[in-house]
């Protein structure tokens, strides 16, 4: 692998995440084992540099067996159609826990999870077995007890009437727990024009201990 960059300095730090990019890249194509091996760098003129990378490979490996561990809301049937992995598709482990946890649309496992009140669900991927090119994995799921909405305040608000934030927030004392109402609450608000939306937060305090949670805007 070879480039030139137009500068004077090579920042390492930009250099090291670059180098990471590259092993992201094959590990998404199931290069499960890739490494970068040896680097050189070296002068070709006043304001160029070369950069050699050596990487290797390895196989490429792919989903076997995924088993569910844990689950009783969900049978197992579902949580492989949520999870969308076939046997057969490319081994790929930030896409396997994006679909577990924090898919940007909201389809992942956590999320299935979250939307029916269990505020306290965990789930772990583990590789249980490799073969050849093939990976078996477990999925153990700690589901928890769903989660009652205790509290609900507001702070930091000096624009209006606490009242006014309230009508637009969904998730009310007594409520079960939903994360889709969460994100709803945050987007309404966001959409009234008194706030700065970076700054605009949502703060769940979790009770496990009596199955409740507090929401602090």
């Amino acid at each position: 692998w070879y480039a030139i960059f137009n500068s004077h300095t090579l920042l390492e730090s930009e250099y090291e995440k670059d180098k990471t990019k590259v092993i992201e890249k094959y590990l998404s194509k199931g290069f499960r084992d890739t490494k970068i091996t040896k680097d050189t760098i070296y002068k070709i003129a006043d304001r160029f540099i070369g950069i050699n990378l050596y990487v290797s490979e390895g196989k490429k490996y792919f989903f076997r067996k995924i088993t569910w561990v844990g689950n009783s809301k969900y049978s197992s049937k579902d949580l492989d159609k949520t999870l969308g992995i076939q046997k057969g598709d490319i081994f790929n482990q930030s896409l396997l826990e994006s679909r577990l946890i924090g898919n940007p649309n909201g389809t992942d496992i956590s999320s299935l999870y979250m939307d029916d009140g269990y505020l306290f669900f965990q789930v772990t991927p583990a590789e249980v077995f490799v073969e050849g090119d093939s990976i078996d994995m477990e999925i153990r799921i700690y589901e928890g007890k769903q989660a009652t909405i205790n509290k609900v305040t507001v702070k930091g608000n000096i624009k209006t009437n606490d009242h006014v934030i309230m009508r637009e927030i969904r998730t009310r004392p007594g409520q079960l727990f939903r994360r889709s109402d969460v994100i709803r609450s945050q987007r309404e608000l966001s959409v009234l024009g008194y706030f700065d939306t970076e700054k605009l937060g949502v703060n769940p305090i979790p009770h496990p201990e009596n199955g409740t949670v507090d929401i602090e805007y």
